[in-house]
C-alpha cells in the first residue's frame, strides 16, 4: 500500500486572522496605519494608508494584511500594552507577589520577619507576550 501526501496547499489556508476594522495595525517596518475599508473589490480588498514622515500614503492590502509589492508594508496588529509595577517579597523557598508597595510591606510584617528581599518589578509588554 502506498500513501500519497498532498503538499499542494496554500499557506493562506492556514491563516485565520483577517484584517478587522475594530483593531489597530502598523506595518511590519513600524509605520502608523489607518484602515478605511475591508470590503473593497479584488484581491487587495483592504483600503487604507500608512504614514511616512509627515505624509499619509494611500494603499491596499489583502484580507490577511499582505501588501502587493512590499513585505515591509505587511499589516501587523498592535496589541494593547500592559504596564504596571509589582513587588515580590522573597522568602526562603517562596515568593509572594504584591500589587502595591504598601501590600508588600504588610506582607513582610505579617510574614514574621523572614523576608530576604523585596524586589520591585516594572512590567511593560504587549498583551499575549510570551504565551
Amino acid at each position: 500500500m502506498t500513501a500519497h501526501l498532498d503538499l499542494n496547499f496554500s499557506m493562506k489556508s492556514m491563516e485565520t486572522d483577517m484584517i478587522d476594522m475594530t483593531k489597530t495595525y502598523r506595518t511590519r517596518d513600524g509605520r502608523e496605519v489607518r484602515i478605511y475599508a475591508v470590503d473593497g473589490a479584488g484581491k487587495h480588498c483592504v483600503h487604507g494608508a500608512y504614514r511616512e514622515d509627515d505624509e499619509w500614503h494611500a494603499t491596499a492590502w489583502t484580507s490577511y494584511g499582505d501588501h502587493s509589492y512590499s513585505h515591509d508594508k505587511k499589516l501587523i496588529e498592535v496589541k494593547p500594552r500592559i504596564k504596571r509595577t509589582m513587588w515580590v517579597n522573597v522568602y526562603d523557598g517562596i515568593e509572594c507577589l504584591h500589587k502595591t508597595a504598601e501590600s508588600a510591606k504588610m506582607g513582610r510584617i505579617m510574614g514574621n520577619g523572614g523576608c530576604l528581599a523585596c524586589v520591585k518589578i516594572e512590567i511593560d509588554c504587549e498583551e499575549g507576550e510570551g504565551l
